[in-house]
Formats: structure tokens, C-alpha cells, sequence
């Protein structure tokens, strides 16, 4: 492992130190570039949405139960090869949830005509609407279907206005994929 020294004011050298930084502030899964613009006042426009969700076990498996459901029913391969895949599928989504501790962070999600903006205390994620495929009605809320993914918004983490942005979200990705 190689050392990087530098001289000290003293004259001898001492390894480089990194100034201390907050792992959720330094973290950024998309580039910069995809920020959206930020003006001189930080209170959201009617057209942002911003709520946090904290996600419990059994909602997220109803969730990846509905999805997977979904996906499976598009395959026709028969009612007990889909059962069994709906089963193995959503059983390794939960396993996932517990592994990853989903349901100890809160996340916060800012949503604009930008796209969608994901903090939490493991760092932040950028979502371009370019990358959102479709938007998913589930009986427990929103799943936003990625490129790379999905991401479910639960009902109750939403107001009734809250909800009627969504569908025209919704609306807008539908009429941007014909």
C-alpha cells in the first residue's frame, strides 16, 4: 500500500489526512449534472412533491407480490410455474428487505418535473424522469418502475393532492413512452 506524505509547516512530513465528512453528505449514486437547479428560495412549487416513507416488511412484500405478479401473468408459462416463481421471486424480495435493513432508514423523496430525488442516511439517488419506465397503480400505493429497478410509494405516505400528482406523473410518463 503506497503513502502519500506531505510537508508540515514544521517542515517534516506527516500522511495526508482527509477532513472529516458525513457519510450521507458525501455519497451520490447519479452525476451532479442531473441536479435540478436549485433558485434562491428552497420552498417547494406546487408542482413538488415531498414526503418521507419508511417502509415496513409486509407492505413492501404485497408490493413485490403485485409486481411480480404482473411481470409473471405477462410470461403466460402456466398457473403453478407462476406460483412458484410469484412465491420464489417475492420470498427473495423480502430476504433482500431484511438484508439490507430497509426498514431502519427513512427515506426522504423530493419529487419534481425534474425527476425524483431519494435521501437517506446511506446517501442520496438521483432518478431522471428518462429513466422512469412506467407508474404502477398497486393497491398500497405507487410503484415506479426503473430502468434499473423500482421504487414503491406507499398511499399513506401521501396526501390526497399528493396522490393526484402522482397520477398525472403517471399520466405524463404513459403519454412520453407512446
Amino acid at each position: 500500500m503506497s503513502r502519500i506524505n506531505h510537508q508540515t509547516q514544521s517542515g517534516g512530513t506527516a500522511p495526508l489526512r482527509r477532513e472529516s465528512v458525513s457519510p450521507a453528505a458525501s455519497r451520490i449514486d447519479s452525476p451532479l449534472s442531473d441536479l435540478p437547479a436549485l433558485g434562491a428560495s428552497s420552498a417547494p412549487s406546487p408542482d413538488q412533491l415531498h414526503f418521507t416513507v419508511r417502509y415496513a416488511l409486509p407492505e413492501y412484500v404485497s408490493f413485490m407480490w403485485q409486481h411480480a405478479g404482473y411481470l409473471i401473468r405477462r410470461r403466460r408459462i402456466g398457473r403453478l410455474a407462476s406460483w412458484w416463481m410469484l412465491s420464489k421471486s417475492t420470498s427473495a424480495a423480502a430476504m433482500h428487505f431484511v438484508a439490507q435493513g430497509r426498514a431502519r432508514h427513512l427515506y426522504d423523496f423530493t419529487i419534481d418535473e425534474h425527476g425524483i430525488v431519494r435521501a437517506s442516511g446511506t446517501g442520496v439517488t438521483l432518478v431522471p424522469w428518462a429513466d422512469v419506465s412506467a407508474i404502477r397503480t398497486y393497491t398500497r400505493g405507487f410503484m415506479l418502475v426503473l430502468k434499473r429497478g423500482t421504487l414503491p410509494i406507499p398511499y399513506r405516505c401521501l396526501s390526497s393532492a399528493q396522490a393526484g400528482a402522482m397520477q398525472a406523473f403517471a399520466a405524463t410518463v404513459k403519454a412520453a413512452r407512446r
